[in-house]
């Protein structure tokens, strides 16, 4: 908790919903600009902890304490542009820092929060890799978090690192404050994906504007009544651009709980819904699934969600029975299915590109799975036959999608291929990665996204990944990282290891990788087994299913190179087998 913010009880109201200055829709040129006119109302941030109101931070409040704090690190005579990392809790700190940096044209970037058990070591060695790759002059953890930053900056060039408290020690500087400017860097967010060579996203303030205004606009048509309520974490794009930086500069009141007291308790993000009577939140799919399967049938008696009038979910492929089962669950305290709005981003294009239409149910398309697979077209059959996909909404204006096929030319509606987009919100690049920045985004500004999918009436339909990733709660898991795992085990040799993802039953998406390996007795299989279940969910957070086959099993392309596509459909026809007792499944060895 913020020295400088406010402490109250849980008794003490929350800033108020309703403003006293008129609404400007994200129509700012830059963060600082935003923060100015909010200060001038009655709105701000509210943070909850165990279910108690614990800190109530009016944006008044806020842009008064960000100023202060940007004085005391014009202390530290860093240049202009020189990216400070905070470690991104949900807390009035982070944005206190977030903001003082935009008064003085520094560059905040957002550090995971998040320690998977058993995982200190991987933990410290993914902060340390991003404060090299974001080139960190500056790092900031809460008392929790200050250990593992001590650790994450030895060997790495750090002018200066501590808690809150520390930077408050600082002298306060009486140079003036020089906002960031609009073609300079707001912000810079890392990508999900590879643990072993994160990129950072520059995005100017430019940029960040044109995707706010687009979505407070066009996607969610914010108004005087709208009140914010979130769980999802600041270093997420979500969290951060979605459920901070808009509602900020739409001057509308938010509701924060931290996202590992929503993991424990669900209920406590559908509370703060119905008691604050709130019209807006975002999340991924699995964060609807969890409120479905957890909550009880005498919670939902007295929820009141008759408001609720945005419900965004995005961040993963979004499973029509997931959106179908929270609707089914809650339809009874007024929850109706049209407040979901499906929506399709990503970090590099800020966040935001595209909205499904408002004040009407999600749209599903009911594809034949065999000539979407095949003929890379989609056909509409029956939905008995067929595997659903939902709509994700138009383009925000000003910006354009395209799918093309392997050789880049364009394609008509109903082709599938590779989702190429561009437009005012694109990202500049990544941070010192020229290489990977040429890679996906060209010359002309269109930027590769890694999806396949395809156009249906104007609308994005995402039906899988291009470049193999691995979504997991709303997390994007590079294969290759599960592969290096397995491949560092005893008897495992390079190449003999190939990761992918698969839908359960359920519609979320599960990690798998396929391991050849000969001659090992049981007990050593067994052993192979957990080791490598053990190290992936110690370095990468999540749980992955493990199959043992002999040698010279995983197919391979012309070229060489492993097949994870491949793989995928003989795992799954193994499986299919399996469970239809079929004997000549019986030679595989492999375990769960």
């Amino acid at each position: 908790m913020s020295s400088e913010a406010s402490c109250v009880s849980s008794a003490e109201a929350v800033t108020p919903t309703r403003n006293t200055l008129p609404l400007r829709r994200s129509d700012f040129a830059t963060l600082a600009e935003a923060l100015d006119y909010a200060a001038k109302g009655v709105t701000g941030a509210n943070f909850y902890v165990r279910g108690k109101l614990d800190t109530v931070l009016p944006y008044a409040t806020l842009r008064a304490e960000a100023q202060t704090l940007a004085q005391r690190l014009l202390s530290l005579e860093l240049p202009r542009g020189a990216r400070i990392a905070i470690v991104g809790e949900t807390s009035p700190d982070f944005l206190r820092f977030f903001f003082a940096c935009q008064y003085i044209g520094l560059v905040p970037v957002a550090l995971p929060a998040t320690v998977n058990l058993g995982g200190h070591a991987a933990y410290v060695e993914k902060m340390r890799g991003m404060l090299k790759g974001a080139g960190a002059s500056v790092v900031v953890g809460s008392k929790e978090f200050i250990g593992f930053v001590e650790e994450a900056v030895q060997g790495v060039e750090i002018a200066f690192w501590g808690t809150p408290a520390t930077f408050n020690e600082l002298p306060p500087s009486d140079a003036p404050l020089q906002p960031t400017g609009p073609d300079e860097t707001a912000y810079m967010q890392f990508t999900s994906g590879s643990t072993g060579f994160p990129k950072a996203a520059m995005v100017t303030e430019r940029a960040l504007s044109a995707n706010m205004y687009g979505a407070s606009v066009h996607g969610v048509d914010m108004t005087e009544d709208d009140r914010f309520v979130s769980w999802l974490p600041f270093y997420h794009d979500m969290g951060l651009i979605g459920c901070l930086l808009t509602v900020v500069s739409s001057q509308r009141s938010v509701d924060y709980i931290d996202t590992r007291e929503f993991a424990m308790r669900p209920r406590r993000w559908l509370e703060l819904i119905s008691n604050n009577r709130a019209t807006i939140t975002y999340g991924p799919p699995f964060g609807y699934e969890l409120c479905a399967q957890r909550v009880r049938a005498s919670d939902v008696e007295g929820y009141d969600f008759s408001h609720w009038r945005i419900a965004g979910v995005g961040a993963e492929p979004i499973s029509p029975a997931v959106l179908d089962r929270f609707s089914s669950v809650f339809a009874p305290c007024g929850f109706h299915p049209k407040a979901f709005i499906p929506s399709y981003g990503m970090a590099e294009n800020t966040l935001a590109i595209s909205f499904a239409p408002r004040d009407k149910p999600y749209e599903v398309d009911w594809i034949d799975p065999d000539e979407l697979t095949e003929e890379l077209k989609a056909k509409f059959v029956d939905a008995e036959n067929a595997r659903g996909f939902v709509r994700c909404g138009k383009p925000l204006p000003g910006h354009d999608v395209k799918i093309v096929d392997e050789q880049g030319n364009r394609l008509g509606e109903l082709g599938v291929g590779r989702i190429l987009i561009c437009g005012p919100s694109m990202m500049t690049g990544y941070f010192e990665r020229p290489e990977a920045t040429a890679e996906v985004l060209g010359a002309d500004g269109w930027y590769d996204t890694g999806d396949i999918g395809y156009l249906s009436d104007g609308e994005i339909v995402v039906t899988g990944r291009h470049k193999d990733m691995i979504i997991i709660n709303g997390r994007n898991i590079w294969p290759q990282d599960i592969e290096a795992i397995a491949e560092r085990q005893p008897n495992i040799r390079s190449r003999d290891a190939s990761a992918f993802g698969i839908v359960s039953a359920e519609g979320s998406e599960l990690a798998v990788v396929v391991v050849q390996c000969n001659n090992l007795e049981d007990s050593e299989r067994n052993e192979l087994v957990q080791s490598l279940r053990r190290e992936v969910y110690e370095e990468l957070g999540i749980t992955c299913l493990v199959e043992l086959v002999p040698r010279h099993t995983l197919p391979r392309t012309s070229s060489g190179k492993l097949s994870r596509s491949g793989t995928r459909v003989g795992y799954l026809k193994r499986r299919e087998a399996e469970k239809n007792g079929d004997k000549s499944a019986d030679g595989v060895r492999h375990a769960v």
